[in-house]
């Protein structure tokens, strides 16, 4: 287990407040008590932070973790079963690895298909790819929901985290009850996917993408189009 948080100030222009990022990772320590870090791209207003629990490749697995370029970014809560096949293949493609980890797997992935790259990967994961190529961020939560993934729309920023409790400590964000949610827990005893007790903070759906560019796009789809026959 691990804990992600982002800042993704895609629609104005303050820049990353580091403190800020820090006590969003701060509130999930307890999901990564083993190391932690930050990375800020001051040119796109985007800030990543990952609590680190030490399972895959100790020594080189650090996150946030980057493809060879720089280009591409990502932090990642979770773990990839079938990583050392994908990673033989995209080494025949020609990528190249530095680490041992399922991590850096998951960036060249991406690398070399993009979103439908995610449908590939068997596991459990939650994880925020920021792309420096085509100035966007990717969140993206495994088949069945299995990693928690937490985003808020707020004041033109992208806000993501594995807890709500990292939410909540971006200054924007209200502890406001979603009386709609209420409803929903009470009937069902809990909330589906994308509600939570909070108005504005939404689970991603499981087995999907939000994409969100510094244009101001916004795309939530599915990666797994599995019909059962």
């Amino acid at each position: 287990m691990c804990g992600i948080a982002g800042i993704f100030n895609y629609q104005n222009k303050q820049s990353i407040n580091q403190q800020v990022l820090q006590r969003m990772c701060d509130a999930v320590r307890h999901r990564g008590p083993d190391d932690g870090g930050i990375y800020i791209d001051p040119t796109a207003r985007c800030g990543l932070g990952h609590r680190r629990l030490s399972i895959i490749d100790l020594t080189t697995g650090k996150q946030p973790m980057s493809n060879i370029t720089e280009m591409i970014w990502i932090v990642f809560n979770g773990e990839i079963y079938n990583f050392l096949e994908l990673k033989k293949e995209l080494q025949e493609k020609g990528y190249q690895f530095r680490t041992n980890s399922d991590t850096e797997v998951i960036i060249s992935l991406y690398e070399a298909y993009g979103e439908k790259g995610f449908e590939r990967l068997n596991g459990i994961f939650a994880f925020g790819i920021y792309d420096k190529r085509n100035h966007c961020l990717v969140l993206a939560r495994d088949h069945f929901g299995v990693k928690p993934l937490y985003y808020i729309f707020v004041n033109g920023s992208l806000i993501f985290g594995s807890e709500i409790k990292a939410i909540l400590k971006y200054p924007d964000v209200k502890k406001e009850l979603d009386y709609e949610a209420f409803n929903s827990f009470l009937t069902f005893r809990y909330n589906p996917s994308p509600q939570t007790l909070f108005k504005g903070i939404k689970k991603l759906f499981p087995g999907h993408y939000l994409k969100v560019s510094l244009e101001g796009t916004v795309e939530l789809a599915s990666y797994w189009n599995y019909k059962p026959q």
